[in-house]
């Protein structure tokens, strides 16, 4: 097992540098792979700082903001180009908590999609308003019903894919952003032939910086889901 975490950032100066050494200390094994756009906030020159940087932390910059779905596929087709074996997503903010991620690769070895999940037994969120729980639950249940998959978590960004399963799935063809690429990319898998296995996590919202999180966002991945699904 090659994994690879790749971790999208636009101006996550502050994060980029404990997260990259929680990673490491709790999952010694793994390389990270940083997705910058340009951050005006120079994540970029953070992440080159770092002591482990061209061992097992790389850099994949690109000119400007693009968006977390292109990142990803970005992240996708460098990991593939190196012989990376598992790839997964994570957020740069602490969203993500680097004890789940040593869950979600200990499922991985026997799996090849592990969606880290907020809406199974044992996951949970944490520090989250009303709105952005309804929001977020009625955004699965929504993409439950109308994908017709008995997935809990479909908007979730923690996830872990295989090679095989990238590779199955025609990423050239994604276009979506946001809730809805993480909806697209599980709704591809499942329409492949993968199993998707729910491993709970916990969601904690991020300590420094504000959410990326936006109404245009929300937006698309309503209707987006219905393209996705008669596509």
């Amino acid at each position: 097992m090659k994994p690879l975490v790749i971790v999208p950032t636009y101006n996550e100066r502050e994060n980029i540098q404990p997260l990259i050494q929680d990673v490491l200390r709790v999952n010694p094994g793994v390389h990270i792979l940083v997705v910058d756009d340009n951050s005006p906030d120079q994540t970029a020159a953070v992440v080159q700082s770092q002591p482990q940087f061209s061992n097992s932390v790389f850099l994949l910059s690109r000119p400007g903001k693009q968006g977390l779905g292109k990142a990803y596929l970005a992240g996708f087709d460098w990991g593939l180009g190196n012989a990376y074996t598992h790839f997964i997503e994570m957020d740069a903010d602490f969203s993500h908590r680097a004890v789940d991620l040593k869950k979600i690769l200990e499922r991985g070895q026997t799996n090849d999609v592990v969606v880290g999940s907020r809406y199974v037994p044992g996951g949970q969120v944490v520090n989250w308003g009303l709105m952005r729980k309804i929001i977020s639950r009625g955004g699965s249940f929504y993409s439950r019903m109308i994908l017709g998959y008995p997935l809990n978590d479909w908007t979730g960004g923690f996830n872990l894919w295989s090679r095989r399963a990238l590779t199955s799935m025609n990423l050239s063809g994604i276009r979506s952003e946001g809730y809805s690429f993480q909806i697209e990319m599980k709704y591809r898998a499942l329409e492949a032939g993968f199993r998707a296995v729910e491993e709970p996590i916990t969601f904690e919202d991020r300590r420094i910086g504000h959410s990326k999180m936006s109404s245009r966002i929300v937006f698309e991945a309503f209707f987006r889901v219905w393209s996705i699904r008669f596509r």
